[in-house]
């Protein structure tokens, strides 16, 4: 990307030398504040929309030759050539200017970037920097806590009519639609989570990632997609963040940068500041899903096969004692859930989370989540103190969201001492790694236990481990069944139910594979006998 020349200053593109001269002049003069701006940072991360916004800003604050502010055309010929410039920038080159020069920084451009399909139109341009301009002034003129009091509508109501009295004194130009689009982004400011409410009013949306202001990123059916979504500055991504925490009585700061939170619908958040996170607050967002998912379902999205879901619905009814293993993002708490379901209504269920984003259904379940120290360190409590605490609360079931500490040690007495058909999860890349994950676990809870006994322990607590995966054409798949069966000397024997076996690739890119049972008789078949389902389950198993 050629860059300007630091003595001269002069724009040296197409549209400049086409362009009306004064236009071209003021463009000039404004290119080393311009460039100035975006020292330092990848333009190959920004929208269209974002980059006009903010050069918009520029030559808003920049009278023209004779000292009077820039007419409505005249800014807008010269936000439009400025941002031209860049979008005939060559994105396959890099350059710098003079490190002595105003514009003495690295900028790097990827053209694709802004040419993408959800770039926004020049409407959505002008509502931004609307936007920046308005709502300063419509914080200073209203009492900002009796509004946020107020219902969603009334308030909207009352915006409507004082957004038109600014714009008309700063004499901005929107109509009727894009005005209304304004108190929307207004309304989403004050009372939701700013720019990501459409993210999270958008069903297909998965994942929401927020890394620093100018690059948000989605998972959709299994994949990560960009967004033209940006906050205006760090502060503006901190302020919400601060919003998320502060609804589930929590905080984050510098002197506590990580915290685990929870949107008013279930959604999980992960929130990291700086110092920790060097570009910027860090927002992970797993979306709560508004559908009721069940194995069946999954088994539609071929996820598992009928015959597949038929086993699993017997270990739960069953009363096996189920782990569910997986990496991140590779749907654990969504089989959990759908798992939860085959649960009688008539048990007493307790949940034990670090953020509560488990959605059972039946009538008597407890929900416990866990508490980070405070400011003096003290106040914590941990997995392992609720899950001693639950043994007390004559639960028929015992959940725990994520196995990933010292508490497992007391999962497995649990486990061993009557609380049987309890689920959790865990991260791990196979039923193996999961088993050697639990006996590293139990180590860090500082019990004196010959590894012999440990292993003996987690094979009479544990029933079944079941393995789901993410694979790469985005698909969450049931990959392993595999059933604990005992002890053969000091190892932990195995033996798997169900494999998903990979054959091919349509295509669309969609893997082509099949669920095959193995063939082998259920170790608890004889559990099943009892609850009256063998026989399906050797159906199930043909």
């Amino acid at each position: 990307m050629s860059v300007v020349e630091p003595t001269s200053g002069k724009l040296v593109t197409a549209s400049a030398q086409g362009a009306d001269s004064e236009v071209a002049q003021i463009a000039d003069r404004l290119w080393p504040t311009v460039s100035r701006a975006f020292a330092g940072q990848r333009l190959d991360f920004l929208s269209k929309s974002a980059i006009a916004a903010r050069i918009g800003m520029i030559v808003a604050e920049h009278p023209d030759g004779s000292g009077q502010p820039l007419g409505m055309q005249n800014r807008r010929k010269v936000i439009d050539l400025l941002v031209s410039r860049l979008e005939t920038s060559d994105p396959s080159t890099v350059a710098t200017a003079p490190a002595d020069s105003p514009n003495g920084a690295l900028l790097m451009f990827n053209q694709a970037a802004l040419r993408r399909p959800e770039q926004v139109s020049a409407a959505r341009r002008r509502i931004e920097e609307a936007l920046l301009t308005v709502q300063p002034i419509i914080v200073q003129r209203i009492d900002v806590t009796a509004a946020a009091r107020l219902a969603r509508e009334e308030l909207g109501r009352q915006l409507t009519g004082l957004v038109a009295e600014v714009l008309a004194e700063r004499k901005l130009r929107l109509n009727g639609a894009e005005q209304e689009e304004l108190v929307r982004l207004l309304l989403d400011d004050m009372l939701g989570l700013g720019p990501l409410e459409p993210l999270l009013a958008d069903d297909t949306i998965n994942d929401i990632m927020v890394n620093g202001p100018r690059r948000v990123f989605i998972e959709r059916r299994g994949k990560i997609e960009a967004t033209s979504v940006t906050f205006r500055d760090n502060q503006h991504v901190m302020n919400i963040a601060t919003r998320i925490v502060s609804q589930v009585g929590r905080r984050i700061d510098e002197s506590t940068p990580l915290c685990d939170a929870r949107l008013a619908d279930g959604s999980r958040v992960n929130i990291i500041v700086p110092p920790l996170a060097l570009d910027g607050p860090t927002i992970s967002i797993r979306k709560f899903s508004k559908k009721k998912i069940t194995l069946d379902s999954m088994s539609g999205l071929n996820s598992l096969s009928p015959s597949l879901a038929q086993v699993i619905k017997i270990a739960a009814r069953c009363r096996l004692n189920v782990l569910i293993s997986g990496g991140t993002g590779s749907g654990k708490t969504t089989l959990l859930n759908a798992m939860s379901q085959l649960i009688d209504p008539g048990e007493r269920i307790v949940t034990i989370e670090d953020a509560a984003e488990l959605q059972l259904q039946q009538p008597h379940v407890v929900r416990l989540e866990s508490r980070p120290p405070n400011l003096e360190g003290g106040g914590e409590v941990t997995i392992r103190d609720l899950l001693r605490n639950a043994l007390r609360m004559r639960p028929d079931r015992i959940i725990i969201g994520e196995v990933r500490g010292h508490e497992a040690i007391d999962m497995l007495q649990a486990m061993n001492t009557g609380h049987d058909g309890s689920l959790g999860t865990i991260h791990a890349n196979t039923p193996r790694d999961a088993m050697m994950r639990v006996e590293n676990m139990v180590g860090l809870a500082g019990i004196n236990l010959s590894p012999r006994a440990v292993r003996t322990q987690i094979a009479s607590a544990l029933d079944l481990i079941i393995q789901i995966s993410r694979m790469r054409d985005g698909v969450r798949r049931v990959t392993s069944v595999t059933e604990i069966v005992g002890m053969e000397g000091d190892v932990v024997t195995l033996q798997d139910l169900y494999t998903y076996e990979f054959e091919g690739e349509d295509p669309q890119g969609r893997l082509i594979g099949r669920f095959k049972s193995t063939g082998f008789r259920p170790h608890f078949l004889t559990k099943a006998a009892y609850f009256g389902v063998d026989r399906l389950l050797l159906e199930a198993m043909a």
